[in-house]
């Protein structure tokens, strides 16, 4: 990690965290690290990666240490066969890690000047970008590398305008899409893509990183009681381990979790986390409820499907996908969000007390 260059912040940058571009530390994904690190060796890497898994978990750390491999030993013979950890001291780490490295493009949701907030998708101008990008920088026959992040936030026109470029890509040019939820790109993307499955990070990993990290956040990592219960919420994310330390996720999940486990819906208490969740500083604290929401509700889809219990497992997937529907509704068009959580709330209970048709 570096603390002399300024990375160009994202729509998902953490305060005092450095970025995916300037991190020096990846945790796990070894199998995933050989297989492409060999693959690049012997001149058969894929020109398309899609890196699935779980947000905050590297999969954008390990695309930049990616970048910077091949960008370092642009002769494949020269390769080594493991990934080389970043040497912020170079030129070329340091260009990648501020942003301005000629043979990287990262695009992510741009930033709209009019609101002073980042889009909530990635929209056809930025992938316009790539063509522009690989046309302009091709003439020294080196490689450019096109890092899209999470290409799930791509609405129709963008991904529609990547697909043309992934259909026809030019030589020496590499793709490296990252997804959080692959379901919702376009098959005809996925099927020029070589998917690697990212899988969340084990305990071990977690505290590893979190110990090198979590200080940035105040996370107290020699209190046992406290990262047991951090590590059993995350879910093998570091991303969402320290959102969760920074803007009290345990205590919004434990209070989420009580209103549901409630045979009767707690109004009162539900109206004071809804309040709590919507003011004027309260961003994060929403998503991560929202957030929390979502996994318990896919949590039960996935029981039920284990269990054998396909009907069952049917409907709460679609409850799921009714619940993240409103979910993206109150974002974009920017509805009352107080309303929203006694929504889902009540719904929830509703679904977790026997009445799953009548929540949807």
């Amino acid at each position: 990690m570096i603390n002399d260059i300024v990375s160009p912040p994202t729509y998902d940058t953490i305060e005092g965290i450095p970025t995916p571009s300037a991190n020096d530390f990846l945790a796990g994904h070894q199998d995933n690290v050989e297989f492409l690190v060999q693959a690049y060796k012997s001149g058969r890497m894929h020109h398309a990666l899609l890196l699935e898994g779980p947000q905050g978990i590297g999969k954008a750390t390990f695309a930049f240490r990616l970048a910077g491999h091949i960008l370092q030993y642009p002769q494949v013979v020269h390769a080594p066969l493991h990934l080389n950890k970043p040497d912020y001291t170079t030129s070329l780490y340091r260009q990648i890690a501020g942003g301005m490295h000629p043979a990287v493009l990262h695009i992510s949701r741009p930033f709209d000047q009019k609101t002073s907030k980042f889009r909530t998708v990635i929209t056809v101008d930025e992938i316009r970008k790539v063509t522009h990008f690989l046309t302009r920088t091709a003439s020294d026959d080196g490689w450019r590398i096109v890092i899209i992040d999470p290409a799930d936030d791509m609405n129709r026109n963008a991904a529609n305008a990547l697909l043309k470029t992934l259909e026809e890509p030019p030589a020496k040019a590499l793709f490296i899409l990252i997804s959080h939820s692959a379901g919702r790109l376009l098959p005809t993307i996925r099927s020029r893509c070589q998917a690697l499955r990212f899988k969340p990070l084990d305990n071990g990993s977690m505290r590893e990183t979190l110990s090198r990290i979590g200080s940035h956040v105040g996370l107290d990592t020699g209190n046992a009681d406290y990262m047991q219960s951090l590590l059993a919420r995350s879910e093998g994310s570091v991303r969402r381990a320290l959102l969760m330390a920074a803007n009290g996720g345990l205590e919004i999940a434990d209070t989420a979790d009580a209103i549901l486990a409630a045979p009767v819906f707690d109004v009162p208490k539900a109206q004071n986390l809804a309040q709590v969740l919507t003011g004027r500083e309260a961003e994060v604290q929403y998503h991560l409820f929202m957030e929390h929401m979502l996994n318990l509700i896919a949590a039960k889809a996935c029981k039920y499907a284990q269990d054998g219990f396909v009907g069952a497992a049917d409907a709460w997937s679609r409850f799921w996908h009714k619940i993240s529907d409103e979910a993206a509704e109150t974002m974009t068009y920017n509805l009352d969000r107080k309303q929203a959580v006694m929504l889902v709330l009540q719904k929830t209970h509703l679904a977790t007390h026997g009445d799953l048709f009548g929540a949807m």
